[in-house]
């Protein structure tokens, strides 16, 4: 039987428009992929827009400057440092600290903040402090102190290591390093780290 050439076509189904948190999390994780392939001076408005599949408007609308968007994205894709490792020995402690900063910087939302860290100017850098020390300095400090006051409590470290030079130790040696010796942080240089640094910076004298 002959099929007339008016029979209508089977309806395209539309894909469901993204609004609301749904969108903005789309932007946000565009925000984060265009940080850590093509870094701060690489990423656009438009670029953004286009990863996340829609229109440029719609992220003008939520953040009105390139600066703005980012600052969100970080805040949002940044892994969280609250919980302090309690393995039983500082040294233990401090190993599984370090791995999981390690992870957070070797993240896309790591690898986002390092390319803002490496290539913003000083006034654009400013802008981020409060991101930088809210969502990773702060946090990584609190969490060396829990661990370091634990191995006070314990007999293991010495009461007069709880100062602010100590706990800024280990986050400077991993930013120098990454940042001015390009190291990836293996498990060998954590330990070395630990096990020649740190334990023996922390260790309590024999009387």
């Amino acid at each position: 039987m002959a099929t007339s050439r008016w029979t209508a076509a089977p309806a395209r189904t539309a894909s469901p428009r993204r609004r609301g948190a749904v969108l903005e999390r789309a932007i946000l994780d565009a925000a984060l992929d265009q940080l850590s392939t093509v870094g701060w001076n690489g990423l656009t408005m438009e670029g953004v827009a286009a990863r996340a599949q829609t229109g440029k408007a719609a992220v003008y609308r939520r953040w009105p400057s390139k600066e703005e968007l980012v600052a969100d994205a970080l805040r949002a894709g940044l892994p969280s440092l609250t919980d302090s490792p309690d393995l039983g020995s500082v040294r233990d402690d401090l190993l599984e600290l370090c791995r999981r900063v390690r992870e957070a910087m070797y993240s896309q939302p790591g690898f986002a903040l390092r390319s803002v860290l490496y290539e913003c100017d000083a006034s654009q850098a400013e802008r981020f402090q409060d991101v930088i020390l809210g969502g990773v300095v702060e946090p990584t400090l609190h969490v060396l102190r829990e661990v370091i006051h634990r191995g006070i409590e314990r007999g293991e470290v010495r009461p007069e290591a709880a100062n602010s030079y100590v706990f800024d130790t280990i986050p400077a040696m991993m930013m120098y390093r990454s940042k001015v010796c390009a190291s990836e942080w293996s498990d060998q240089d954590v330990e070395e780290m630990i096990d020649q640094l740190m334990v023996p910076l922390l260790r309590r004298q024999p009387a």
